[in-house]
């Protein structure tokens, strides 16, 4: 099975809101403004607000036959997964529960969309258009079915990873700070 336009926009839109801008985040270290972490629960939900909302039959349809609309579709889910993992990446030690809290819903909402485009008994999206083509019912099918596979294995292992990472780093400097109280 080719991989079809949707697991193609997928795998970029993993690439690049789970991969690229955290680690260009962490690569770049930048000093951020504490009010961004302190704005973590609004960077989560806007995420998981336009994850979903792009996500729609009707908003991805529109997004994948209009290539401005794609181009919007684009660079809100970026700079959403931006704002997010920059409240990630600003939670203080004192703080860090938040970002783990913030990485477990995304992930789990994340992971549930993945799993509704797996087990959806029929193409959620109708066909797909494949420039002057139009794919059949069947292989639209397979390919939401590829895209929410992409979803399923990749978010898991990118936000468990990030929330080990920020859970171990927490309990190592409780751990610090118990040493240096005794």
């Amino acid at each position: 099975m080719s991989i079809g336009q949707l697991s193609e926009l997928m795998l970029q839109h993993m690439v690049l809101m789970n991969l690229v801008v955290p680690g260009l985040i962490y690569m770049l270290r930048p000093k951020v403004s504490p009010t961004v972490s302190r704005n973590w629960h609004l960077a989560t939900a806007t995420q998981l607000a336009l994850l979903w909302g792009w996500h729609s039959p009707p908003a991805l349809g529109a997004a994948m036959s209009n290539p401005i609309i794609m181009l919007t579709m684009n660079a809100s889910l970026t700079a959403a997964a931006a704002w997010f993992w920059l409240a990630i990446y600003a939670t203080r030690a004192t703080g860090r529960w938040r970002a783990i809290f913030a990485l477990l819903v995304t992930g789990k909402l994340f992971c549930l969309l993945g799993a509704l485009l797996v087990f959806a008994p029929r193409s959620l999206f109708g066909v797909t258009v494949h420039g002057p083509d139009v794919v059949p019912m069947s292989e639209s099918l397979a390919d939401q079915q590829l895209a929410g596979l992409v979803m399923l294995v990749v978010c898991p292992l990118i936000y468990i990873t990030a929330g080990l990472v920020l859970a171990s780093r927490w309990f190592l400097a409780m751990e610090a700070e118990s040493r240096s109280d005794g």
